[in-house]
C-alpha cells in the first residue's frame, strides 16, 4: 500500500530554513509500529499523521511522531500540518484565517491558519492549559560543564534556570550571551548521567539579543532522548519559554509578545513568533506561531 506525503520546512519564510517535516494527510491503516518505522525512515525531528477526529468538535486527529518515539504534542509538526492540509486543500480555506481544532495527546489544540490571496503563509496555535512548573534544577556548574560552557556563560538580568512543560517538558538556561550560545556543544555522557532520568531531559538554552526592545531571544534546543541531536525550531520549547518569561513579566494582565531565532547554529534559520495572555500573573493561553513552506510531496510505500 502506498501513502502521500508532503514535506515542509516550518517556522520559516525560506526553503531550506526552519525545521523540516513530513506529513501523511491520510495514514488511516496505519498501525503505530508502521508510524513509527516511517518516522525512522523520514529521519526528522518529527512526523506527523493525520487521522480522522474521535472529537466531533476537532478537525482532525494528529500522531506525532520522532524517529525514537510518539509525543503527546508539538509545535511545529501542529503548523506544519494545518498549513500542509490547507495548501492541498484538504482543508478549505474560508478568507484570510481558516480555523481547525486538532486532537492530539494533550487534548484539543486550536490552530489558525493564515493565507494571503488565497496562499497559505503560515499559522498559529494555541494552548490554553496551564504551563506546568517542574522541580528545581541541576546545579549551575553541572549545566555549565554539561553545554560545554563556563559559570559565567551562565545568566540573564533576573533570570535562573528552571524546567516548563506545555505538553512537551524543557530545561530553559538562561546564557549570558549569543557567544555563550553558539560556543555550547552537549556533552551526551554528562547529559545521561546528570539529566537523561529527569522530569525535563530536553535541554533549551536561551538568551536576549537586545532587538526589539528586549523581546527578542535566541536559542537553541537539544534532546537526544528523543533522537534529536538538535532541532532547528522547537514550538513546543517557545511555549514553554512564553510561559516562563510571562510568569516574571512585572505586569499581572495583558498580552505579551516575543520573536525566537533558533537554527542559525545548524545552517537552518527560524524565527518563531510567542504570546502569553496574563491574568492576574498567571498565563491563560499561550499562542505559537510563524510561516510554513512547501519543500516536497510523494509517496511511501508501506508493505
Amino acid at each position: 500500500m502506498r501513502y502521500s506525503f508532503v514535506t515542509a520546512d516550518v517556522f520559516t519564510d525560506q526553503l531550506f530554513g526552519g525545521n523540516p517535516l513530513a506529513v501523511l494527510p491520510d495514514a488511516r491503516e496505519l498501525t503505530e509500529q508502521r508510524m513509527q518505522q516511517i518516522a525512522l525512515e523520514f529521519n526528522l525531528a518529527e512526523t506527523a499523521f493525520v487521522l480522522p477526529p474521535r472529537e466531533s468538535t476537532c478537525t482532525r486527529r494528529i500522531r506525532i511522531f520522532t524517529p525514537e518515539r510518539e509525543l503527546p504534542f508539538a509545535g511545529h509538526p501542529t503548523i506544519g500540518t494545518a498549513v500542509v492540509l490547507a495548501a492541498i486543500g484538504k482543508i478549505p480555506l474560508t478568507g484570510s484565517v481558516t480555523s481547525m481544532v486538532f486532537e492530539e495527546g494533550i487534548g484539543a489544540v486550536p490552530v489558525r491558519v493564515y493565507a494571503d490571496a488565497g496562499q497559505v503563509r503560515g499559522a498559529q496555535l494555541s494552548l490554553a492549559a496551564a504551563p506546568q512548573f517542574g522541580p528545581p534544577p541541576p546545579e549551575p556548574h553541572e549545566l555549565a560543564t554539561m553545554l560545554g560552557l563556563e559559570m559565567a556563560d551562565l545568566g540573564q538580568a533576573g533570570m535562573v534556570p528552571a524546567a516548563v512543560s506545555c505538553g512537551v517538558p524543557y530545561l530553559l538556561v538562561p546564557l549570558a550571551s549569543t557567544e555563550a550560545l553558539g560556543r555550547a556543544r552537549l556533552d551526551l555522557q554528562r547529559w545521561q548521567n546528570v539529566l537523561a532520568g529527569s522530569w525535563a531531559p530536553q535541554l533549551y538554552p536561551f538568551t536576549r539579543t537586545g532587538d526589539d526592545h528586549g523581546r527578542a531571544f535566541q536559542a537553541r534546543m537539544f534532546a537526544p532522548g528523543l533522537g534529536v541531536p538538535e532541532d532547528p525550531a522547537t514550538g513546543s520549547a517557545a511555549a514553554a519559554l512564553a510561559a516562563y518569561l510571562g510568569s516574571r513579566t512585572r505586569s499581572g494582565s495583558g498580552t505579551h509578545r516575543w520573536t525566537i531565532s533558533q537554527g542559525g547554529e545548524m545552517g537552518r534559520p527560524g524565527r518563531l513568533l510567542a504570546e502569553v495572555d496574563l491574568r492576574g500573573g498567571e498565563p491563560r493561553e499561550i499562542r505559537v506561531g510563524g510561516d510554513v513552506v512547501l519543500v516536497s510531496e510523494g509517496r511511501i510505500r508501506v508493505g
